[in-house]
């Protein structure tokens, strides 16, 4: 069915505002008290996800959402459900352990541009496991981005000695994120199941994978992680990465993921903006540089894509 003209323009409306989202997390992350370990953060930020979470999961099940809890749900997808859940759930908690730490080491404008990636690994999983093709146009632009990629991590160097381990580790989440899309791009086809449950079966998995992962790294953290929970910063940063999955998974009812994706594709020159006015940070000719290449790559691999598929409607 083709959407309405009505239906689009919420879509657009709910992808600006994961724009918004996208641009300001990485900044609230940097706020933190320096006292707080990155992974006490992405713990405690967890906590406050699923603090968010249960009273709108809640709140659809009283609504009459059912989703998995109906009874179009086979015998075969009730024992996979769960697999899938723990799997993308250890992830999305790594995922968010590594962003925090990311954005800590590598800087909030490095870490930012580093996260746009994304579309690599997912060609790069299409190509393995969907055994799409490219065009020569999708190869040039993906290589373009990769020396893009490398220019940054190097401190526009291009020097092999230059490349920074931490952006190395900005580069994870991405990997990470895309794998468990993939994943949850088939549940979300083959099952109800919808996307404030699968919001809340992500958060509370992953903070229970956190606080597994605080247990045995640095045991002596778990305590502090308490005071980490009760800080403004985890709680601001909690509510907003929930928002924006909330309001991502809604977008994409109303328009493509590419669609959706391309909106978002400038958030991190919000990042740099903000950056500069509240971490004080200093923003580098390389990195504006490398973002508006970044950027340009991955509108033309949106564009060589929507050629190939045509106008179909496309869920992740």
């Amino acid at each position: 069915m083709v959407p309405s003209s009505q239906s689009v323009g919420k879509g657009v409306l709910l992808a600006l505002v994961c724009l918004l989202f996208l641009g300001v997390m990485p900044v609230i992350s940097n706020l933190r008290p320096a006292e707080v370990g990155a992974l006490s953060f992405a713990f405690a930020l967890s906590v406050w996800q699923l603090v968010f979470a249960v009273p709108v999961f809640w709140i659809e099940l009283r609504a009459g959402g059912k989703g998995i809890f109906g009874s179009g749900i086979s015998r075969r997808e009730k024992v996979r459900l769960p697999v899938v859940a723990l799997f993308t759930g250890a992830l999305f908690g790594m995922s968010t352990y590594l962003y925090v730490l990311g954005v800590e080491k590598a800087g909030a404008a490095n870490a930012a541009i580093a996260i746009q990636a994304y579309p690599l690994f997912a060609i790069l999983w299409e190509s393995l496991f969907l055994k799409r093709s490219k065009s020569a146009v999708e190869l040039t632009l993906t290589a373009v981005l990769i020396g893009t990629l490398f220019y940054l991590g190097t401190g526009g160097t291009f020097l092999l000695s230059g490349l920074s381990p931490w952006f190395l580790v900005s580069l994870c989440v991405p990997l990470l994120w895309s794998i468990a899309h993939v994943i949850i791009k088939e549940e979300l086809g083959r099952t109800p199941i919808t996307p404030v449950q699968v919001t809340f079966f992500r958060v509370a998995i992953s903070t229970m994978f956190l606080f597994v992962l605080l247990s045995i790294v640095s045991p002596a953290e778990i305590l502090g992680s308490g005071s980490a929970i009760f800080q403004v910063t985890s709680a601001v940063m909690g509510l907003v990465y929930f928002l924006e999955l909330i309001v991502w998974f809604y977008a994409v009812r109303h328009i493509d993921v590419s669609l959706a994706s391309s909106i978002t594709t400038p958030w991190p020159a919000l990042t740099m903006v903000l950056a500069v006015m509240f971490l004080g940070n200093s923003i580098e000719l390389y990195q504006v540089v490398a973002l508006v290449i970044v950027v340009a790559c991955i509108y033309g691999l949106t564009l060589a894509g929507l050629r190939k598929v045509g106008p179909r409607e496309k869920i992740a």
